[in-house]
């Protein structure tokens, strides 16, 4: 007898607790925690998020604000005078040693939103890098700081790769700036009119100067990061090209 109510009590707590469960409210201030998809990321989506994270972790803002611009202007493109030595031969002649006539700081460089685009072949990708700074000019002459806005973009291609082994490899190709994404615009200062030619000069050796400049330190650093990105999305995103599948960026 003393079994049977043991059992009877037991039942008994079993089915208050199980009512006690029931009763319990749920408070709607704590938000549910959402189910979890078993719809795999865009890979597109993670490899431009993967690049521009990777990026600015490798310190692509310093690499860009510390750029040789001034001994590349001095040295000229293309020129054996240089910019220095060729811009403004009467000055330099009247004023007997002086080389330096101008300096120039590189200020604010950004990363802005990277862009993607497939070939249309479907087997290549092409990431778009839209690069911004602010060159601080000063010139010696009038004692001016000029200060002008660059935008440049740096086009990368990617192409998917198969090995001896058959894996499959993501790589770059092609990585040059873009010609006609080069804009170079002046923000701030006073622009006399004995400083009109050396602003055009400073402007058109740029033109030359810096995309060699960017390309040289930025596409390596590229190469870097893609090797350093996560081995499932780079070989989900290689997966598609190397089949040609038509991709689509999830925004």
């Amino acid at each position: 007898m003393l079994k049977i109510w043991g059992l009877v009590l037991f039942c008994g707590l079993l089915t208050q607790s199980s009512a006690q469960l029931e009763a319990i409210p749920v408070d709607p201030a704590i938000p549910l925690r959402p189910a979890q998809s078993l719809t795999p990321p865009d890979p597109l989506s993670g490899l431009l998020g993967g690049l521009t994270k990777g990026l600015l972790n490798s310190n692509l803002l310093g690499i860009l604000e510390n750029l040789p611009l001034l001994d590349a202007l001095k040295i000229g493109e293309g020129s054996s005078a240089g910019l220095i030595g060729g811009l403004l031969p009467k000055i330099v002649s009247l004023v007997p040693g002086l080389q330096d006539i101008i300096s120039i700081n590189i200020t604010n460089p950004v990363l802005l939103e990277l862009g993607l685009e497939q070939s249309p072949d479907g087997h290549r990708l092409f990431v778009t890098l839209p690069l911004g700074m602010v060159l601080e000019l000063k010139t010696f002459l009038t004692g001016e700081i000029l200060k002008l806005d660059v935008k440049l973009n740096i086009i990368v291609e990617l192409i998917a790769v198969r090995d001896k082994d058959g894996k499959i490899h993501l790589v770059i190709g092609d990585c040059k700036n873009d010609p006609g994404s080069l804009k170079v615009t002046l923000l701030e200062g006073v622009l006399p009119s004995v400083v009109q030619g050396l602003l055009d000069t400073v402007t058109g050796t740029v033109i030359k100067v810096l995309p060699n400049l960017i390309q040289k330190e930025i596409c390596p650093l590229v190469n870097d990061v893609l090797g350093n990105l996560d081995v499932t999305l780079v070989h989900d995103v290689a997966e598609l090209l190397i089949h040609g599948i038509e991709l689509h960026l999830k925004i």
